[in-house]
C-alpha cells in the first residue's frame, strides 16, 4: 500500500509546490506595489509605527489559531468524527481565543503603540485578529483535501491586492491610519476567499454542536503546536521589537520594507506545510520512515533551488530594489539588511521541512529547539545593537546587524533539527546538493554585468528575469532529477491528468 503511494504521494507535492510558485509570482507582483505605495506616499515614519504595530497584531493572530494550521490534518486523520465536525470545531476554538485577545489590544492599545502615538483608526486593526485566524484554518482543511489553489488566491492575489488598492485610496480618506485601515479590508477579503471554497468542499456542519470539553481537549492537545508556532513566528518578529528599542520609527520602517521583501521567498516553504503535512501523517499511521525521509528531502530541495534564485536575484539587485520604495532613496539604507534575510531565508529552509515531520514525531524536543533559536537571535540581535552603539554606527547598520543576526539563529536551527529527524527516522535528512553551486555562477555573472553596467530600471525590469533565467536554466540541467521535475510538469499522474486527492486514505 505504501509503495503504491508513494509516487502519488510526490506527485501531490509537486502539485501543491507548482501552485505555490505561481502563487510567489503573484504575490510578488502584488507585494512590491504596495511597498512602492507605503514608502513613497506614507513615508517610512508611518510605516514604522504600522510595522510595530503588526507585531502584536500577528502574535495575536497566531495564538488564536492555537497550532491548528498544521495540526489540523492530523485531527483530521485521526478523527472518529465527520470532517465539517472537526472543523467547526477547530473554528470555535479560534473564535474563542481570537475574541479574548480582540478585546485586549482594543483595550490596551500602549501594547501596539508603546510610543502613545496613534489615530482612532489604528485601534481598530485588532478587529482583523479572529478572520486571519479563521482564514488559517480554512486553508488548512483544504490543503488536507489538497487543494492549495484557495491558499493561492487568498493569500496571494486577494489579501495583497486589496491591501495595496486599499492603502493608495485610503491615503486621500486617512493618512494617519490609511495602513491600518488597509490592512484590516485585505484580512477580510482573504477570510470571505478562503471559507467560500471551504463550505462549498466540506459543507455545513449539519447535526454539529459545540462541546465544552471536546473544545478543551482541542486546545490542550494543539499546545505544543500552537508553542512552536509562536516560537516560529517570534523568529520573524524579534528583530523588529528588538530594533524598535534601539533604533527610530524611519529605522524600523526601513527594516521591516526590506523583511517584507525578503519574506517573499519565505512563502514558498510555509506555503508546502498544509500539503506536506497530510503526507506526513499517512506515512506515519503505515510506520514508512524511509518515504518521510525521501520526502523532507525532497521538497526541501524544491524549496532551496527555489528560494536561492530568488535570493541571489533580489540581492544582487538591491540597492535598484530597495530604491523603488522610498522617496529619493531614503530605504537604499536597508540594502544590506535585505541581502542578510535573504539569505537567512534560504538556510532556513532545511529547518522548515524537518520541523514539518517533527511536530508529529518529536514535538517536545522540536519545541526546545526552537525556543533555544528564538533565545539565540535575541541574544545576537541585542549584542548587535551595542556593538552599532558603541561604536556610533548607523541605524543601517543596526538594521544589517539584526538581520545577521536571524540568519545566524535560523541556520545553526536548521542543522539541528536536520540532524534530530535523521537520528529519529534513521535515515538521512541533507536537502544539499552541489548543483546549487554550479546554477549560482553563471547567475552571478549575470547579475554582476547588469548592476555595474546597467541603469536602475533596467537591473528590475530586465535584470532580475535574466538572472533567474541563466539560474533556472542550469539548475533543470544539472540539478534536477525526474522527481524533481515533476514540480514544473502539468501531468503527474500516470498520463490521465492529475489524480483526485486523496481523503482519508481513499481516492475520491
Amino acid at each position: 500500500m505504501s509503495a503504491e503511494r508513494a509516487p502519488h504521494d510526490i506527485a501531490a507535492l509537486a502539485r501543491g509546490g507548482r501552485t505555490n510558485f505561481i502563487g510567489f509570482l503573484l504575490r510578488l507582483a502584488a507585494r512590491l506595489p504596495f511597498l512602492f505605495i507605503a514608502g513613497q506616499l506614507y513615508g517610512a515614519e508611518l510605516l514604522g509605527r504600522f510595522a510595530y504595530a503588526l507585531v502584536a497584531i500577528e502574535l495575536a493572530s497566531q495564538l488564536a489559531t492555537l497550532g491548528q494550521k498544521r495540526g489540523l490534518a492530523q485531527q483530521l486523520s485521526n478523527a472518529e468524527q465527520p470532517d465539517t465536525h472537526v472543523v467547526a470545531d477547530g473554528m470555535v476554538l479560534s473564535l474563542i481565543t481570537g475574541g479574548l485577545l480582540t478585546l485586549l489590544l482594543m483595550a490596551v492599545p500602549i501594547l501596539m503603540f508603546p510610543s502613545g502615538r496613534y489615530s482612532e483608526f489604528d485601534l481598530l486593526l485588532p478587529l482583523s485578529i479572529i478572520p486571519f485566524a479563521l482564514t488559517e484554518i480554512a486553508l488548512a482543511a483544504l490543503a488536507y483535501r489538497y487543494d492549495v489553489g484557495s491558499t493561492v488566491k487568498a493569500r496571494s492575489v486577494v489579501e495583497p491586492w486589496v491591501l495595496s488598492i486599499a492603502a493608495a485610496g485610503l491615503f486621500f480618506v486617512a493618512v494617519e491610519g490609511g495602513l491600518s485601515l488597509a490592512y484590516i479590508f485585505s484580512i477580510f477579503a482573504a477570510a470571505c476567499a478562503a471559507l467560500y471554497p471551504l463550505v462549498k468542499a466540506y459543507g455545513l456542519p449539519r447535526g454539529w454542536l459545540p462541546h465544552p470539553g471536546r473544545i478543551w481537549r482541542l486546545a490542550a492537545g494543539n499546545l505544543p503546536l500552537a508553542t512552536a508556532d509562536m516560537v516560529e513566528w517570534g523568529t520573524r518578529r524579534i528583530d523588529i521589537a528588538i530594533l524598535g528599542l534601539f533604533a527610530s520609527p524611519s529605522a524600523v520602517g526601513i527594516y521591516w520594507a526590506a523583511q517584507q521583501v525578503a519574506s517573499l521567498p519565505q512563502k514558498l516553504k510555509t506555503s508546502f506545510e498544509p500539503i506536506l503535512g497530510p503526507v506526513i501523517t499517512r506515512k506515519l499511521k503505515d510506520g514508512d520512515y524511509p518515504a518521510i525521509a525521501r520526502q523532507v528531502c525532497q521538497v526541501g530541495f524544491w524549496i532551496v533551488a527555489m528560494q536561492a534564485g530568488i535570493a541571489l536575484a533580489l540581492g544582487m539587485t538591491g540597492e535598484a530594489v530597495m530604491g523603488l520604495i522610498g522617496r529619493g532613496g531614503s530605504f537604499v539604507g536597508g540594502t544590506g539588511a535585505l541581502i542578510f534575510l535573504l539569505v537567512a531565508e534560504v538556510v532556513a529552509g532545511t529547518a522548515v521541512v524537518a520541523e514539518a515531520a517533527l511536530i508529529y514525531v518529536a514535538r517536545f524536543r522540536n519545541f526546545a529547539v526552537s525556543l533555544g533559536t528564538i533565545a539565540l537571535q535575541g541574544s545576537l540581535t541585542i549584542i548587535a545593537m551595542l556593538l552599532v552603539g558603541k561604536y556610533g554606527m548607523s541605524d543601517s547598520w543596526r538594521a544589517a546587524g539584526a538581520a545577521v543576526a536571524l540568519m545566524l539563529a535560523l541556520g545553526i536551527a536548521s542543522l539541528v533539527k536536520a540532524a534530530m529527524l535523521s537520528r529519529i527516522l534513521g535515515q538521512s535528512v541533507n536537502n544539499w546538493r552541489w548543483a546549487l553551486v554550479w546554477a549560482m555562477a553563471p547567475a552571478v555573472i549575470v547579475g554582476w554585468f547588469v548592476t555595474r553596467y546597467t541603469p536602475e530600471w533596467f537591473e528590475l525590469a530586465v535584470g532580475i528575469p535574466m538572472i533567474l533565467a541563466v539560474y533556472g536554466l542550469v539548475i533543470w540541467r544539472r540539478g534536477f532529477g525526474p522527481e524533481d521535475r515533476l514540480l514544473f510538469r502539468r501531468n503527474l499522474a500516470t498520463g490521465q491528468g492529475d489524480q483526485k486527492p486523496i481523503l482519508n486514505g481513499e481516492t475520491r
